[in-house]
């Protein structure tokens, strides 16, 4: 029934709705309003003109505007219903414009660093670190420790060591939790005792990315032990409605002086003690230093929005400390509550920006015009463009969107790789063996436009070696796909076109 209603309230389970409701619609005109038909037909055909009128007008990207465009125009009576709940409600929802309204006040509470930038002497990252710092408004950090661990068990016994050590505080976002599970109990306990010895404890999860998986009062149990609690964005039929924008977020920070982040839930799969879609291949990384400081800063902004309001958010900040470290480190977010896609130039940027190689690991890749061109005409460049995607599929209509854009990947001269031991969760690119970027991110339309995220630019740090090295592992365990594989005859193609075409509704 959860994984029902997450669906149901998902805007695909809300346009199959829509298309059934249309259907019955006709239906009941024709049987009972057949004198009316008409008339009813062309002002409900009138106001659909209007709206794809307004979403032409409105500056959202284009492949968004025509799977819009077409939905409302093929079902009139209620696509422009579906347009309205799913956008319109992103500009007139309290529960969001808290969170607008709280990123505010934050942003002007990060620490500028705009100096460093004249640091850097390499003018292709100059300028992307100049977009990250100077128009996204996040800083960048030098006195940091980065560590990488390549899977999630490699990098679980380190987060549960620093819970442990906690002293002052605990903050945790995931989209995932898994309270049945190993993982979440081991860190459950630690979080009971940490409360029961004065460490302040703060966790938001994910109400649709936990629906399958967690108890409706989960948010409560924890509040009652100690464990302050925010359930991000419940639905509530027929009352919630802004229920596209999901947190997607993943990240743990203790006290101020060491942080995590990566692709992994809090879950079993993701540390491998329980099997789904064979290995999971995912990572996490620990930041220590002063970079804490912007995921920190990340975790309160929804925080003081949505649960309570810290007046002196500085407290939280640890004193800088001297650290031996190598390298630059901007941490960044991205929110789908404004019109600057974050995630998606910092993507384009490193495509752009690349000389040597550029190698991707994803496990969605659901990708618009733009992005496509850029992958190809870095191939075209003579860069040596490698993608890395899933052989074993979470979700199969997914898999096959995914499948649908290699044919003209592989023409533009990029290489495609499925990882053969299972699904790979991992959201990592790598370019010319000094700049990364690693985090929440995927390469679909729900990440760079939709979702809350958050990941991690890195430039001239000792561990883009390890991110390296940890893809040229995995490319060795991946089969390449060749392009005559891609060929497909006219009834796929016909299929995977309409997929396509409706993607970013996905």
């Amino acid at each position: 029934m959860k994984e029902f209603l997450g669906f149901l309230f998902s805007k695909a389970g809300m346009t199959i709705v829509a298309v059934l409701l249309e259907i019955a619609w006709l239906v009941f005109m024709t049987y009972n309003l057949s004198s009316y038909y008409w008339l009813v037909s062309s002002i409900l055909h009138l106001l659909s003109i209007i709206i794809v009128l307004l979403i032409l007008n409105d500056n959202r990207r284009s492949s968004s505007k025509v799977s819009w465009i077409i939905l409302i125009m093929l079902f009139p009576v209620l696509g422009g219903l579906v347009y309205a709940f799913v956008f319109f409600n992103v500009k007139t929802s309290s529960y969001l414009k808290k969170i607008t309204d709280s990123t505010k006040r934050v942003s002007k509470i990060y620490a500028s660093n705009n100096s460093l930038l004249n640091e850097i002497e390499d003018k292709e990252v100059k300028t992307q670190m100049n977009y990250l710092v100077n128009y996204a408004k996040f800083p960048i950090y030098k006195n940091s420790h980065f560590t990488y661990y390549k899977s999630g068990e490699d990098g679980y016994p380190s987060i549960k060591e620093s819970l442990k050590k906690a002293k002052k505080y605990i903050f945790l976002e995931y989209f995932i939790i898994n309270e049945n599970d190993t993982m979440w109990k081991e860190i459950h306990e630690i979080l009971k005792e940490k409360v029961n010895n004065g460490v302040e404890v703060r966790l938001i999860y994910d109400a649709v990315g936990s629906i399958s998986c967690t108890s409706a009062y989960f948010h409560k149990k924890l509040e009652k032990e100690g464990i302050k609690c925010l359930k991000f964005n419940p639905i509530i039929p027929f009352i919630t409605l802004a229920i596209n924008n999901r947190d997607h977020r993943k990240m743990i920070v203790v006290d101020g002086k060491v942080a995590y982040s990566g692709g992994i839930n809090i879950a079993d799969e993701y540390i491998n003690t329980k099997k789904r879609f064979g290995y999971w291949k995912d990572n996490v990384f620990k930041i220590e230093g002063t970079s804490v400081e912007s995921y920190i800063l990340m975790f309160l902004e929804i925080w003081n929005a949505l649960k309570e309001k810290d007046n002196n958010l500085s407290k939280f900040i640890e004193e800088e400390k001297e650290l031996d470290s190598k390298g630059y480190i901007i941490p960044f977010s991205d929110s789908p509550l404004d019109k600057e896609y974050v995630g998606k130039s910092v993507y384009l940027n490193m495509i752009n920006n690349s000389k040597e190689y550029l190698y991707i690991t994803s496990p969605y890749l659901i990708i618009d015009t733009d992005v496509i061109e850029s992958l190809t005409l870095a191939s075209k460049r003579g860069v040596d463009v490698r993608i890395i995607t899933p052989a074993i599929p979470d979700k199969k209509l997914v898999f096959l969107l995914t499948r649908s854009y290699y044919h003209e990947l592989i023409k533009g001269g990029v290489k495609i790789y499925e990882y053969t031991p299972g699904f790979i969760h991992s959201k990592m690119m790598v370019s010319d063996n000094k700049i990364a970027t690693i985090g929440s991110f995927n390469l679909d339309s729900r990440s760079l436009y939709l979702s809350f995220e958050c990941g991690t630019l890195l430039y001239n740090v000792d561990s883009i070696k390890d991110i390296k090295k940890d893809i040229d592992e995995i490319i060795k365990v991946s089969r390449e796909i060749k392009h005559k594989e891609t060929n497909r005859n006219i009834l796929t193609r016909l299929c995977t076109s309409i997929l396509r075409l409706f993607a970013p509704l996905l």
